[in-house]
């Protein structure tokens, strides 16, 4: 008979599928040769107009992450996702056009009061679970479309906030799409960094069991509406992080950006690139940014070409672009050698 001891289970290890060891191991090295080509671009790009869309893109993947970190790796629907979005743009672009408050004041307010807004959401509504949670999150986020459009004298109402200065850093203003893209450039390279360390914490492994299951979490410990909350608020700072770049590079807010349309497109961006992928918020940003400004030339089809091409997506990859970029890495015979080794090693 076998008197060994039994090894000792690792921290949500029966919460936790674990993937074939095939894909990018090392997605740190990854990343920093992505940004260091990244780094280049407006230095090859043959207008201004391709820098502008740069900055928008490092806007839409700072925003895009922050909502895949609640619905992705934590499973929790969120439909208010561009109300924090555009909480962070009118509270900073408001300091900025009517009380002549600088940005980097400006930004640290916009941010701290969407947490706030957030924990004081998040602590009832996350006990909220499935198509009542989204309810809940949807109403919020129509609560804050309607005081984007009535309160006049602060937000401009349905004609928009204007007169936003541009961010100044000791007297030098980020005033042109060369000088704002390499601000949205370091700022995409932290939160990109710094979502890598959290997943890849105890707190990223909590969040993988709790998106398995909420009870099988609760069983190993975790304490899901701790866990929940604290992600929430993280996933709302960062996304009204978005906002005011957002609002201090285009100096402008209008509601129509921040409205209920805006949260569902968000969310099916985050599918789009790949549930709870790290690169998934990539490709969404991406697909984000290019190609509405592709289907300008349909005018009227824009928004149908669009949706359609999305439902395509998401038929033939229901995991995204990173998740079918990994199948066919782990489908691939280099992969296939990689694996058999570990496997023989192990």
């Amino acid at each position: 008979m076998n008197t060994t001891p039994p090894r000792a289970a690792a921290p949500f290890a029966g919460a936790i599928p674990v993937a074939p060891a095939v894909g990018p191991a090392r997605p740190l090295p990854i990343l920093l040769a992505l940004w260091a080509v990244m780094l280049v671009f407006p230095w090859v790009a043959p207008s201004g107009y391709l820098v502008g869309l740069g900055v928008m893109f490092f806007i839409n993947l700072i925003l895009i992450s922050s909502l895949n970190l609640i619905m992705g790796y934590c499973g929790q629907i969120s439909l208010c996702h561009s109300g924090f979005f555009g909480l962070g743009a009118y509270v900073s672009g408001v300091l900025s056009a009517k009380y002549g408050i600088s940005a980097l004041i400006g930004i640290p307010c916009a941010m701290a009061l969407t947490a706030l807004a957030a924990l004081l959401v998040g602590l009832p509504a996350l006990r909220l679970r499935g198509h009542y949670l989204a309810m809940a999150t949807l109403g919020f986020n129509a609560i804050l479309s309607v005081l984007f459009v009535e309160l006049v004298d602060f937000t401009g109402g349905p004609n928009g906030l204007t007169g936003v200065e541009p961010i100044g850093i000791g007297g030098f203003a980020l005033d042109g799409e060369v000088r704002f893209f390499y601000l949205a450039w370091a700022l995409g390279l932290v939160v990109m960094w710094g979502i890598l360390n959290l997943t890849r914490s105890r707190i990223g492994r909590a969040m993988n069991s709790l998106a398995g299951s909420e009870i099988g979490a609760a069983s190993l410990g975790v304490d899901t509406q701790w866990l929940k909350t604290a992600i929430f608020v993280i996933s709302a700072t960062l996304a009204s992080l978005a906002g005011t770049l957002y609002v201090h590079f285009t100096q402008f807010a209008s509601p129509e950006t921040f409205n209920f349309f805006a949260s569902v497109l968000m969310v099916v961006m985050v599918a789009v690139g790949g549930w709870g992928k790290y690169w998934g918020p990539l490709f969404g940003a991406l697909i984000f940014t290019v190609v509405p400004e592709m289907l300008q030339a349909f005018h009227d089809l824009e928004l149908f070409s669009f949706g359609l091409g999305m439902i395509v997506v998401l038929i033939f990859f229901p995991s995204g672009v990173a998740g079918f970029l990994e199948r066919f890495g782990q489908r691939s015979p280099a992969a296939g050698r990689i694996a058999a080794g570990r496997s023989a090693n192990g």
